[in-house]
């Protein structure tokens, strides 16, 4: 589902509106085609579930995402320190 398509859902859902094409492509913060509308509305609609489902995985990807940079940068940090320590 396309990330806009997917806040602007979300966007509805927590003020209480059922997600409607119209109302959905009113809250697009960018422009996005019908058909991906139509498909996000149509995946909401047989299982609203979906939305956390797609909402959760994202941020289990960003955690993610950051633990590897975490790693990353750490890494860097010890390779500089022991080149401090050798000299």
């Amino acid at each position: 589902m396309h990330s806009a398509v997917l806040h602007a859902i979300t966007s509805l859902l927590n003020e209480g509106k059922t997600p409607t094409v119209a109302l959905t492509k009113a809250r697009l913060s960018e422009p996005v085609a019908m058909p991906l509308i139509i498909a996000g509305i149509a995946a909401y609609k047989n299982n609203p579930k979906c939305i956390n489902e797609v909402t959760h995985t994202k941020q289990n990807d960003t955690v993610q995402s950051n633990d590897n940079q975490l790693d990353r940068i750490e890494k860097k940090l010890d390779l500089l320190l022991s080149l401090l320590e050798k000299n």
